[in-house]
């Protein structure tokens, strides 16, 4: 038994080594490796493969990177088994990943014997956590789930989201929607409660590493990359 293997990332070295050490395992069978998104999908198109390996920040391909790309990926390739190989620590960034269907993620951290174990399982069908992040999601008190667990933002919860990531206050939000400061706030509240987040902090890393939009507060655009995150 052979598991056809296709490897994206960025990183000419990651790229080498990893593929070095999965070329030892005898049941690992690397199809092909990417630098980018273009050059991945061109890789799946051509080539039948078992498991997609992917970094999550890889830029300059013409389908991007992070939470575009694999949204991309789900609905072009819906039966592809996709593990996120990346450098992102957070846990709920994981969650939002396991909840859009991605098998695994994995944090570069960790031993490379992860990787191979993910793999396999991923190929059986089973999920596979990074250890070092689900230890970060229970110190944080967060519980990484899995695809078609999560709880769903209302539009009224990403139009709060959106407009305080982009440096309105919660007066200034209440101002512009029209709504109190206490429904504001409690909108807040359950947004960041939905998406496991406990700290404004994260909900602004939250909003940075998937690209939401912020140009201005009417930007449409900005609303639906949000809920693009968000409506799984």
């Amino acid at each position: 038994m052979k598991i056809d293997l296709i490897f994206a990332d960025d990183h000419p070295a990651v790229l080498a080594g990893v593929q070095h050490e999965l070329r030892s395992v005898q049941t690992l069978h690397v199809v092909g490796t990417a630098r980018n998104s273009s050059e991945a999908i061109d890789l799946l198109t051509q080539h039948a493969c078992d498991v997609f390996v992917t970094d999550y920040i890889m830029p300059g391909g013409s389908f991007g990177d992070g939470m575009g790309m694999l949204s991309f990926l789900r609905r072009r390739f819906p039966g592809l088994k996709i593990i996120v190989f990346t450098t992102v620590g957070n846990a709920a960034m994981a969650s939002e990943m396991m909840r859009l269907g991605i098998k695994s993620v994995l944090n570069k951290v960790d031993d490379i014997g992860h990787l191979i174990s993910a793999i396999h399982a991923v190929y059986a069908g089973a999920t596979y956590l990074s250890p070092s992040l689900r230890a970060t999601g229970e110190s944080e008190g967060h519980v990484i789930e899995p695809e078609g667990r999560r709880k769903r933002l209302s539009r009224r919860e990403v139009e709060v989201v959106r407009l305080y990531v982009g440096g309105s206050s919660v007066t200034e939000i209440a101002k512009t929607l029209n709504r109190t400061k206490q429904t504001v706030s409690s909108q807040k509240s359950s947004a960041m409660r939905k998406l496991g987040i406990n700290r404004d902090v994260d909900l602004f890393r939250f909003a940075y590493e998937n690209g939401v939009a912020l140009a201005s507060e009417h930007s449409r655009e900005g609303n639906a990359s949000l809920e693009n995150l968000t409506f799984m």
